[in-house]
């Protein structure tokens, strides 16, 4: 098995040789699938090196592909060891980095999303709540207000501050269905306000949102803000299942 190991090694490290001389003709289905192969590991290299290079840490490009090369000649200049100890201090190093950008987005987020409700609370039609979350009637509706045990049927659209648009129930064209008591925070205590065929905006500070972990497309420490219109009210006599569709105003699993 080493032998072959060997063999093989060898055979792509005089490949990559050649290619350097000779460009590859993918005239059959072997080469198209050997060029995968390649693209492949060399898309993967590149999003590697792409990645620690944004987080500001420094790489050695000719010694990255001599390491390469030499491991596939079976010729490493150091051992496995070795490669898995620098690997793993590589690693603490980079982690830390990612650490510290993700503290500054977090404190980034926060401070826009506190300036944003300062500023929005002052709006004409705008209430704050005890909690902090802040509404604004958009239609009034007639009917029934939900309790925190009914489940609801709801459209709604989802935007960061920045106006980008992370879900809609009106894009899928089909309004969510969930139990009140499975959505976050800010949703239990807005949804309660309004009366069945209302629509109001939210405005939810990220503790009554998705908080310093963000979820999905919503980045950590957001304030979000939502346009639902409430569809309909099911009163449950029994404790409802959770249930919904996509993320929407679901609590997170964090």
């Amino acid at each position: 098995m080493k032998m072959f190991k060997k063999s093989i090694l060898a055979s792509c490290a005089a490949l990559l040789v050649c290619a350097q001389v000779n460009a590859t003709e993918l005239s059959s289905d072997l080469d198209r699938e050997s060029y995968a192969i390649g693209a492949s590991v060399g898309n993967y290299m590149s999003n590697q090196v792409h990645g620690q290079l944004e987080l500001g840490a420094q790489i050695n490009m000719d010694a990255v592909v001599d390491g390469f090369v030499d491991a596939l000649k079976d010729q490493s200049k150091i051992s496995e060891e070795d490669v898995v100890t620098l690997l793993n201090q590589r690693l603490k190093f980079l982690n830390a980095k990612r650490e510290v950008e993700l503290a500054q987005l977090k404190q980034q987020n926060k401070d826009a999303g506190d300036t944003y409700r300062i500023e929005n609370k002052l709006k004409d039609g705008v209430t704050v709540t005890a909690s902090g979350l802040q509404y604004e009637v958009l239609t009034m509706g007639k009917g029934s207000k939900p309790k925190p045990e009914d489940v609801v049927t709801f459209n709604f659209v989802g935007k960061l501050l920045d106006g980008t648009e992370f879900e809609s129930t009106y894009a899928m064209n089909k309004p969510a269905r969930m139990a009140m008591m499975t959505l976050i925070d800010g949703w239990q205590e807005g949804l309660q306000l309004m009366p069945e065929g209302s629509t109001f905006r939210f405005t939810l500070p990220p503790e009554l949102a998705y908080g310093e972990e963000g979820a999905g497309a919503i980045p950590p420490q957001s304030t979000l803000v939502f346009d639902i219109e409430l569809v309909k009210v099911e009163v449950q006599k029994d404790k409802p299942m959770g249930m919904g569709m996509g993320m929407g105003g679901m609590k997170s699993a964090h």
